[in-house]
């Protein structure tokens, strides 16, 4: 069959050889886009009796298998009730087309929730509704619209993990006809005259013609197509004048030979490939031996409780968690691993898994999932399977949970590189006429030297791999951020909030005194079993401060944010939080935090907290006031007031007996002010404003602090070295700006030799990706100094 160009994206349809209304297209995906549009309307495509792919006799039986329930809960990482997530490696995922196929799945399926699809690893999630929607016919559908997905029940790793080895095969066949092009230019390097030379000349020059086609059409063809499919999108990308300069070169050298006007270009031509796939195999090692290790976010501080064989509870790190392991999991925290429920009454909200908002009630036995948030007291679970963390990563990163936060540096980058080629080609375009008009010998040298050496990669890759390096830095020292963005804008910030309890004060070193009527055995049982369910930094304090009691499974519990907790054991109502939620209604003046207890609508007393603030906090809050605005929103009363005032820097703002939905009024209302906020709070209990700060950032003490909320994590012990981790991201800036510069300075540098005759293609094409790799190499060297004043 003959190469043909398709008619949607303008690759070569060799591979994928399809036709549909006498046009030819390279894969479903393309012509599957030309049919919608023909007929304007997605879902009518959905009805179309000639669905393109496999026929659905091909297609018969082949995915019976998939009504097998073993099989399909062994594929799905996300099974509850009627909501279900699977994800598919999918080898034909070809281009744009087909992602713009994949992800609008739900328009072709109506029971498809969302799909999101993964072109690096061509594997396509999809959220959907297993009630009217089998995995089998997702599979059977895919096949029919050209997407067979490949599943294996190994994590499809047969699959994914496939080396791409055509840069390698592609350099091997330019780097062959380059040394032979080069051995037969000889005779006209040296001008050798003799007889055999003489008579040959043509023969040799229509060998390097030959030896030229497969470096142009095979080993070059990657850049045409990137070319191509940016000028049919109508954008400008940096292969449009790489492949430019090949095709001159080609062109003029063919029409030498033909018309035994000279040798032609070839050497230059051949050696100019070779030397671009060579920059181009080297770039990519070097970036992999440079490699951010994104993992560090898999052991980011998820503090979770186990209970021991004998009962005993203790605090460990979500990563040490084995298989048959005991797990506490209190109101409000997030599930880890995917477990059975043995104790409790759960009521599950996977929202942070699957994006919507409905809750579940599970009963004994039943499975849950990672990423279900309990809602309804405490569960005690028996692990499945260990931790895998990279999918609680996978869903912190989620888009769902991505505020609409500028990210500066990558729309700098893209509107660097759109301008680039614009302006190199005008650059091309004029120097070759001043040269055309000087010295006609040298115009195509420069014409090509311009196109070649002039490159935004550098620019391109500056932010990349400044931002990805200290990712990697900040998180060896314990402060864990979610993605590059987070570090731009800790660096544009300009106030500083905290939240008091838990986030200044440290928890451990506490004390509590009791003041009122003595509680029985039995009230202090039912006390410790209602903190047990809460996560709040009191609660916990409280609830590791009372002895050794019976627990008991309570028959209802309740938090209410900002105010307190109320559970019901049989026929005792017990509430603890604020004075007015417990029914105290007179004045108590006090000047420390306390927590009130009632039983049966009878006050009992109330847990006085003699503060302990963390280490360095002073220190902390002195750096911080030379740039920054601070105040501290608590939930608490006055009564600490003084010592605030007098260990913390005068005019810091204080606030107490804020409510959440105050504090986040607060963070609004400056917003809107202009102020650039962070947050420090308690992951669960300050989400809203966590969430709706600049950057929120929730502190770790062996709590569950894990929540779609936060921006980054940071380990308690770190917290004096917040002001430090705040200048490194603007030093990180700087560094993006300085790498900036130093390709400017290259372009500028190498335009100049270019234009001015004196840089010759084929160094220019050594040239190109060394400057790429040198930015690469000073922007790590740089953030490496960076972090190493971290401690």
């Amino acid at each position: 069959m003959k190469h043909k160009t398709c008619f949607h994206c303008g690759l070569d349809c060799e591979s994928y050889p399809i036709s549909f209304d006498s046009k030819s297209f390279c894969c479903n995906g393309c012509k599957t886009v030309y049919e919608i549009f023909s007929i304007n309307d997605l879902t009518s495509y959905y009805d179309l009796q000639n669905a393109p792919g496999a026929t659905p006799k091909e297609i018969e039986g082949k995915y019976d298998f998939l009504n097998n329930e073993k099989i399909v809960e062994k594929l799905l990482e996300f099974n509850n009730e009627n909501t279900q997530i699977v994800t598919l490696f999918i080898p034909h995922i070809h281009c744009s087309s087909c992602i713009w196929i994949l992800e609008n799945l739900n328009k072709l399926l109506p029971a498809v929730i969302t799909s999101q699809v993964n072109f690096g690893e061509k594997t396509v999630r999809i959220t959907y509704k297993s009630e009217t929607l089998s995995l089998k016919k997702i599979a059977e559908f895919l096949s029919r619209i050209g997407y067979e997905p490949y599943i294996s029940l190994e994590d499809f790793k047969t699959g994914k993990n496939k080396i791409n080895r055509s840069i390698i095969y592609k350099l091997g066949v330019a780097g062959f006809a380059f040394g032979n092009v080069m051995f037969l230019s000889f005779p006209e390097y040296f001008q050798v005259d003799g007889f055999w030379l003489e008579k040959y000349k043509p023969i040799f020059r229509w060998l390097m013609f030959a030896f030229s086609l497969p470096v142009v059409f095979y080993a070059s063809q990657d850049y045409f197509t990137s070319a191509y499919k940016g000028l049919r999108s109508k954008i400008l990308n940096i292969d449009v004048p790489l492949a430019l300069g090949i095709a001159v070169l080609f062109i003029r050298s063919t029409v030498e030979i033909i018309f035994d006007l000279g040798t032609g270009f070839f050497d230059s031509l051949t050696g100019l490939v070779f030397f671009l796939l060579l920059g181009k195999f080297f770039q990519q090692k070097t970036y992999s031996f440079l490699s951010f290790e994104r993992d560090y976010k898999s052991y980011f501080p998820i503090g979770i409780t186990k209970i021991s064989s004998e009962g005993k509870e203790e605090s460990i790190q979500v990563y040490d968690i084995k298989k048959g392991d005991r797990l506490l999991i209190r109101n409000e925290e997030l599930i880890p691993v995917d477990c059975i429920l043995i104790n409790g009454n759960a009521r599950i909200d996977y929202s942070f898994v699957t994006g919507e908002s409905e809750t579940v009630s599970k009963q004994s036995g039943d499975k849950l999932f990672a990423g279900g948030k309990q809602l309804d007291g405490i569960i005690e679970v028996d692990v499945l399977k260990s931790v895998e963390q990279s999918y609680l990563t996978q869903l912190w990163s989620n888009d769902v949970f991505e505020a609409n936060k500028d990210d500066s540096f990558t729309s700098l980058t893209n509107s660097i590189s759109k301008h680039f080629t614009i302006a190199i080609l005008l650059i091309a375009l004029v120097a070759t006429t001043f040269w055309l008009l000087t010295d006609s010998s040298k115009a195509i040298n420069v014409f090509t030297a311009v196109l070649i050496i002039a490159c935004p990669c550098a620019i391109a890759l500056s932010a990349p791999f400044t931002f990805g390096n200290l990712l990697r830095i900040f998180g060896k020292k314990k402060f864990y951020l979610k993605n590059a963005r987070v570090i731009e804008q800790l660096a544009k910030i300009n106030t500083v909030i905290f939240d008091k309890t838990g986030t200044i004060t440290a928890n451990k070193e506490t004390k509590i005194n009791y003041e009122g009527l003595e509680l029985s055995t039995c009230e202090e049982s039912l006390l410790k079993s209602t903190l047990r369910g809460s996560n709040h930094p009191l609660s916990r304090a409280l609830y590791t401060l009372l002895d050794k009691h019976n627990i008991v499974t309570l028959d209802t519990f309740q938090e209410h944010t900002g105010k307190g907790i109320e559970a019901r054991y049989k026929s005792d109502h017990l509430k603890v939080g604020s004075a007015p939620f417990v029914g105290l209604t007179t004045n108590v003046a006090t000047l420390n935090t306390t927590v009130h207890i009632s039983k049966n609508n009878t006050y009992k007393g109330k847990f006085t907290f003699y503060n302990a603030y963390r280490k360095g906090l002073s220190k902390l809050f002195n750096a911080l006031k030379k740039d920054y605005d601070i105040a501290i929103l608590s939930g608490d009363n006055e009564g600490e007031k003084d010592n605030l005032t007098k260990l913390l820097p005068t005019k810091t703002k204080l606030l107490f007996n804020q409510k959440p939905e105050d504090k986040l009024e607060y963070i609004k209302y400056h917003q809107n002010e202009g102020a650039n906020i962070l947050m420090v709070g308690d992951g669960l209990n300050d989400a809203g404003a966590l969430a709706q700060s600049n950057v929120g950032i929730a502190l770790s003490e062996n709590v569950n602090v894990f929540s779609p909320a936060c921006d980054a994590i940071l380990d308690a012990s770190k917290f004096n070295q917040l002001y430090h981790y705040i200048k490194a991201s603007k030093s990180a800036i700087k560094i993006v700006k300085w790498s900036f510069m130093l390709s400017f300075l290259y372009n500028i540098i190498g335009l100049y030799f270019a234009v001015t005759g004196q840089l010759e293609p084929v160094i220019a094409a050594i040239l190109m990706p060394l400057s790429s790799i040198s930015i690469v190499i000073f922007t790590t060297i740089a953030s490496n100094i960076l972090g190493k004043r971290l401690k």
